[in-house]
């Protein structure tokens, strides 16, 4: 896998690495077809984006690491990027995500009335849900009025489906009551734009010749050592058999943070302490997503991060602020856990989203506030 990475909203230094506003640099319709965590596959769409690449320079990184060695990255990407072999015209599959959203309250709102005005002007297919969908302890029942006024009013003018995985906090206050998942699979059997066949599946969307695969899984069961090995078993088999141009896949507990939860394998700055640490989500981030996806999004800490490549050659977005915000703590390194995360940018400061936008091998990735505004955007191209 080969991804490269070129700048847009924040501008690079002259050594490569992203800088921000100001110059400064930063830190180095579908629905399910069972429960079987077989492939949900969406509609073939191509929506018009308003964010074009040409339009802004950048520079584009000659590896997967900032070598100091840039050149223009707009002279020939709208020739070179928009047919593929055959000629076919690519298209764009676009979407935005939220994290930790199940609130109800004003921010939550804010931020579905933000991405409201994004997807109208950039355009989008879908969302999805990172998790955390409905605090303090999830729901009770498929008619739960919280379905009510966390989702179905804060979202209702994004007329889209929304793709679901379960946090710590759908799992009840111990985050291991495992029957409150079955009321959200439940609520799904009812309503549409809630698409969530199982604990763990995939999806598809095609735009053109842009072909995107979706995975989504559940790292909250796997915190407990749950169901490990068939959720291992469906991913591995389901990326093998995968022949998009992209793979991304997304759940609730990041890999790499710079939050308070932290790095998987060291939650909380503390290593190998059973169930806490997440020791079982690293290793299942390990063999299963680390290279063989392009990108994993997450949230479970309350803020918005994006992190450079390489990572083990996987792109790594934290959008955990959907509703509220927690500070950044950067435990690492320390004398425990001592892997230092390369951010490309964070903030704890502002709700917002993570909009994602892909045409043909080229990636779009940006940061949106409560408001709208765009803190920051990049290019990934393959």
């Amino acid at each position: 896998m080969s991804l490269a990475l070129v700048c847009l909203a924040s501008g690079c230094a002259d050594d490569g690495s992203p800088t921000d506003t100001n110059g400064d640099t930063q830190g180095d319709e579908a629905g399910p077809t069972d429960t079987a965590g077989d492939e949900v596959v969406g509609e073939d769409e191509s929506a018009e984006s308003s964010g074009d690449t040409e339009s802004t320079s950048g520079t584009e990184s000659t590896d997967t690491e900032s070598t100091g060695e840039t050149e223009s990255a707009t002279e020939t990407e709208s020739e070179t990027e928009s047919e593929t072999d055959t000629g076919e015209e690519a298209g764009t599959v676009s979407f935005v995500a939220f994290g930790d959203q199940g609130e109800g309250n004003d921010a939550q709102y804010a931020v579905a009335a933000a991405a409201e005005v994004i997807c109208e002007e950039r355009g989008c297919q879908f969302a999805l849900l990172l998790g955390d969908n409905f605090y303090d302890v999830g729901v009770d029942a498929p008619d739960d009025p919280q379905f009510i006024d966390k989702f179905e009013m804060p979202y209702a003018d994004l007329d889209m489906p929304f793709y679901i995985t379960l946090g710590n906090h759908d799992y009840g206050q111990t985050s291991a009551e495992w029957w409150r998942g079955q009321p959200q699979l439940d609520y799904a059997l009812a309503n549409p734009k809630w698409v969530f066949p199982k604990e763990w599946f995939t999806f598809s969307e095609v735009a053109g010749s842009t072909t995107v695969d979706i995975f989504a899984f559940d790292s909250s069961q796997l915190m407990w050592d749950r169901n490990y090995d068939e959720q291992a078993d469906w991913l591995s088999n389901a990326t093998a058999n995968s022949t998009a141009t992209w793979k991304i896949s997304f759940a609730h507990h990041p890999y790499i943070s710079n939050g308070a939860h932290g790095n998987a394998g060291c939650y909380e700055g503390f290593p190998a302490v059973p169930v806490v640490s997440g020791g079982d989500v690293k290793s299942f981030m390990d063999d299963y997503v680390c290279g063989t996806m392009d990108a994993y999004i997450s949230g479970h800490d309350h803020n918005r991060q994006i992190f450079k490549t390489p990572v083990c050659n996987t792109y790594f977005f934290l959008a955990g602020a959907s509703a509220k915000t927690s500070d950044l703590e950067h435990h690492y390194p320390n004398f425990l856990c001592d892997d230092e995360n390369p951010d490309v940018w964070e903030d704890d400061t502002r709700e917002g989203f993570l909009y994602v936008s892909i045409t043909g091998n080229e990636m779009t990735v940006a940061m949106y506030d409560l408001e709208g505004v765009l803190d920051y955007e990049q290019v990934i191209v393959k």
